[in-house]
């Protein structure tokens, strides 16, 4: 069930991403008389799930949902009408619109995906305001995991500064060393101050492991469900059954738990739970993951003190676009990550699993759509990236009329088209490749 939800978050969240995009394109191509042939929300290669048809454009659906499309007359595009191409130019083409016409109408779909994602976090600031975490909150301090552990953090460790800077929201903090070229991070430890210095290397690690600093909390454990093939349900446990000690062992906190079924692996432990009132002990094999193969619903956000600002109406909107512009510049700064070879980030580029990932298992409105907000500015910048056949190859190739004053042939951008293509299909090939190793990892 959780991941039909995921799937039905992250199409609803790409047909609207898509529809926003093409209809930037649209306007543009409108207002400076283009014929418009065809709208798209998807792909149809080979046949179309709807068609219909208004005025002189076809509005449909395709089978593909890897993206949609609006079909401008007299354009080199996604559908490599080359017939059309070799006819004589007429009025209402794309290529016999003036240069900054052309422009627009190239640059029209990424300025919706902007304009989009900053309304949208404009409606969220308005709707919902802010939660976040104070550092000094953190009362029990972190959870660190076996990479966190190699960078140098410790269970406990509160943050204090990052290049000796004050931390405000401790939810920052992982973004910020991976982002802003940080050196040092400051925590306290055992009553003193400790520095953990950062290396490019340690960077790398974070990358692969992004949840290397959690939040540490009491332990308790209520059984709500069973995973499939659950090895706890197996011994005899049951729904509504506490967990309240493995091999004798009586947990203070929830990280020191998992840390000790992972050390025992495909192991048998004697699980203590009270069922019904009694305590019962039962021997549990682990599965190779070292996991029981149980649920609960823990509500963690008790053992914390949050902090919430309400945003008026006149607030929302400089807290949203804000926030829409701080978000572009971190996506930006991934760039560095990705070709840095000591980093290695092309490594973690993820594919349809990897974005269908972001969204939660039950459907929360306010997450669907931050996610959205988020991949809006992501769909815009991909796309004004200068390769051929995204907008901004367009854009790139018009850029180089205006400023030499010479159209690159029809025939060269046909060309160039067919490259962006391939090298479309072979980052698209990479990413989903990448998120199928991760999942046999």
């Amino acid at each position: 069930m959780e991941v039909l939800v995921k799937i039905a978050q992250f199409l609803l969240s790409l047909s609207l991403l898509i529809i926003i995009h093409e209809t930037g394109h649209f306007i543009f191509a409108k207002i400076f008389k283009c014929r418009v042939e065809k709208f798209y929300l998807f792909f149809n290669a080979g046949f179309t799930l709807f068609k219909t048809k208004k005025g002189e454009t076809e509005y449909g659906i395709g089978w593909l949902p890897l993206g949609g499309y609006v079909k401008i007359a007299g354009m080199i595009d996604e559908s490599m009408d080359k017939e059309q191409m070799k006819l004589p130019p007429k009025p209402y083409e794309f290529r016999s619109k003036k240069a900054y016409q052309r422009l627009l109408i190239m640059v029209g779909g990424v300025l919706m995906n902007f304009l989009a994602a900053l309304i949208i976090y404009i409606g969220i600031s308005y709707a919902w305001g802010k939660d976040y975490l104070p550092v000094e909150n953190l009362k029990y301090g972190m959870a660190v995991n076996e990479v966190g552990e190699e960078i140098g953090f410790r269970d406990g460790d509160v943050i204090i500064s990052v290049d000796n800077e004050p931390v405000v929201d401790f939810f920052d903090v992982s973004k910020s060393i991976m982002l802003d070229d940080v050196e040092s991070v400051q925590v306290k430890r055992n009553g003193s101050i400790e520095n953990v210095m950062i290396t490019e290397q340690d960077i790398a690690k974070m990358m692969k492991s992004p949840r290397m600093l959690g939040l540490r909390y009491p332990f308790e454990l209520k059984i709500t469900d069973f995973s499939s093939d659950s090895p706890a349900k197996e011994a005899g446990l049951q729904n509504g059954d506490e967990i309240v000690a493995i091999d004798g062992y009586e947990f203070e906190f929830y990280d020191q738990f998992t840390e000790y079924l992972k050390q025992h692996k495909s192991e048998t432990v004697m699980v203590t739970a009270m069922q019904e009132g009694s305590k019962i002990e039962v021997p549990v094999n682990l599965t190779e993951e070292g996991l029981l193969g149980v649920r609960s619903n823990r509500n963690i956000s008790k053992h914390f003190e949050f902090a919430h600002y309400d945003y008026g109406f006149f607030e929302a909107i400089p807290a949203g676009l804000k926030r829409g512009w701080e978000t572009s510049v971190d996506y930006l700064k991934q760039f560095k990550l990705i070709f840095n070879r000591t980093t290695k980030g092309y490594e973690s580029l993820g594919g349809f699993i990897t974005i269908g990932n972001i969204f939660p298992g039950m459907w929360n409105w306010k997450i669907f759509w931050d996610m959205t907000a988020f991949l809006s500015i992501i769909l815009g910048i991909m796309n004004i990236l200068p390769i051929p056949a995204l907008d901004g190859g367009h854009v790139m190739f018009v850029l180089y009329e205006m400023i030499t004053g010479r159209k690159p042939s029809e025939k060269f951008l046909e060309y160039a088209q067919y490259v962006g293509l391939v090298l479309l299909l072979f980052l698209v090939l990479y990413a989903n490749i990448n998120d199928v190793v991760r999942l046999f990892r």
